[in-house]
């Protein structure tokens, strides 16, 4: 599996501490989670929009034709 180096201020490090020992996770099962799910709502995000476009479209393109 392929690794990354993360650079954090000692204040985020602290605050990524604190809600991993709060959650009872490790930092990096925690920052990995956070990544993965920021990656995941993009992609939902995303996808919402296109449909909304989509369905938009259709509905012009059938008011046209």
């Amino acid at each position: 599996m392929a690794g990354l180096n993360v650079r954090f201020t000692e204040e985020e490090l602290d605050a990524l501490r604190e809600r991993a020992a709060a959650e009872g996770r490790s930092m990096q099962a925690f920052a990995h989670d956070a990544v993965v799910a920021a990656i995941s709502e993009r992609s939902r995000l995303f996808n919402e929009a296109a449909d909304h476009v989509l369905k938009v479209s259709a509905e012009l393109n059938r008011r046209l034709a």
